[in-house]
């Protein structure tokens, strides 16, 4: 089993980077969460790794920390959610926001994410509630994303932009948390429309 690779950065696209470690080079699938952090070509990089192999396929997933990968592992023991699905749902929402969202139940932004439907989600609540560590999740998360948050974030859904675009492009707001309009004008600007 692969833990972790360091090594070189040697460029990535949408879904993926690749990774050169001692002349060896690595591709992984990452979340869009995960490829939002990578920083320039040709820097150090260590990245933590999970390896899925069946009969047909050996891949190799990438993290940038350990919740993420704790919440991957997790996801794909639930039946119906294989590794695309799982890194589907951590490139729609954040490791601790997708966590606060199965702890409380939200069946309906849960099966927002791509490849998981009303019964998915369900069954993802059903099996991973009691099995996430969510004792200081509430305070954080909720602070993370507050109901105007969400009220943005569903407005650009309801625009035709993907949760994974959404999410990125509301990632660093740091106007008046109060004015859910200020909110959907920043998301529009990074997303290139105004």
């Amino acid at each position: 089993m692969i833990a972790f690779l360091r090594g070189r950065l040697i460029g990535w696209d949408t879904s993926s980077a690749l990774i050169d470690v001692n002349g060896v080079g690595y591709k992984l699938a990452l979340s869009t969460q995960s490829l939002a952090t990578l920083t320039e070509k040709g820097s150090e990089i260590t990245i933590l790794t999970s390896m899925i192999v069946r009969d047909d396929a050996i891949a190799l997933f990438g993290f940038m920390n350990e919740d993420e990968q704790r919440l991957f592992e997790k996801l794909i023991t639930v039946s119906g959610v294989g590794p695309k699905v799982a890194l589907s749902a951590l490139s729609t929402f954040n490791a601790s926001t997708l966590q606060l969202l199965i702890a409380e139940e939200d069946v309906t932004r849960i099966s927002s994410i791509p490849g998981i439907g009303k019964k998915t989600a369900q069954r993802i609540i059903l099996e991973l509630r009691g099995a996430l560590d969510v004792r200081d999740l509430t305070s954080t998360a909720a602070t993370a994303v507050p109901k105007l948050a969400i009220q943005a974030k569903e407005a650009l859904l309801s625009m035709g932009f993907s949760a994974a675009e959404v999410e990125l492009a509301l990632k660093g707001y740091e106007g008046d948390a109060d004015d859910v309009a200020a909110m959907i004008r920043f998301g529009l600007k990074r997303l290139g429309t105004s």
